[in-house]
């Protein structure tokens, strides 16, 4: 576990606020389906999305550079129809990284209220409660109609933690989408150093603003416990 500036300290946090995607999830399967179905290799795919997250762009931007032109929206519809039993675009819990569930399980017995809130579509939602995580609540950004980095989003998540925002700690693998918001709105942070965007935030200056970055939830585990 590596810890820049400043610290975490457990004693006043009360709530632990998990993003999803390259938090909770391995995106790699995912994002494997869809070069296959763009007809591009897998490594090209990848490549083209690790550039996306250097030049600080959507990952929706990847998709135009594979394909400009491409309507997102129209080509998940198309897929639902040609392949309507897969997971296509979506997860379950075959995607979770090794270190989830053994990890909130210790951090819930040790007292933390557990909560999931991400910028997630609708179908999301019922994937992660099947995959009966030992959590509290669960939420997305469709449900709430409002996205990360919106300061909205995480008067949210004050607001259904009902804690003051010092006693939670958000804990994601973007600076843009996670810690630097989750901080302007009073919270703690953790950064996650792992997927793209984890690895290649945490070796910016601005990972400094975390209260720690951690390898591992495990890492998060014994920071906390």
């Amino acid at each position: 576990m590596e810890e820049r500036g400043g610290s975490v300290e457990a004693a006043v946090i009360r709530s632990l606020v998990f993003d999803v995607g390259e938090t909770l999830i391995d995106e790699t399967r995912i994002w494997s389906r869809w070069a296959d179905r763009l007809g591009v290799p897998c490594l090209t795919f990848m490549g083209v999305l690790g550039g996306m997250a250097a030049l600080d762009r959507s990952h929706a931007d990847a998709f135009q550079v594979i394909r400009p032109g491409l309507d997102l929206d129209a080509e998940i519809e198309a897929w639902r129809r040609d392949d309507p039993y897969s997971l296509r675009e979506n997860f379950d819990g075959d995607d979770l990284y090794p270190d989830v569930r053994d990890s909130l399980a210790v951090l819930r017995s040790a007292g933390y209220e557990l909560i999931i809130a991400g910028n997630q579509p609708s179908q999301a939602y019922d994937a992660l409660v099947a995959m009966d995580l030992p959590v509290d609540a669960i939420h997305t950004s469709a449900a709430w109609e409002v996205e990360k980095p919106a300061p909205e989003f995480f008067a949210k998540v004050a607001a259904v933690a009902g804690r003051r925002p010092e006693e939670i700690l958000y804990v994601g693998d973007r600076l843009d989408n996670d810690v630097l918001p989750a901080k302007r709105a009073g919270m703690r942070t953790a950064l996650l150093r792992r997927g793209p965007w984890g690895y290649l935030h945490a070796a910016r200056p601005e990972a400094a603003e975390a209260g720690v970055v951690v390898d591992s939830l495990a890492d998060l585990v014994a920071h906390l416990v």
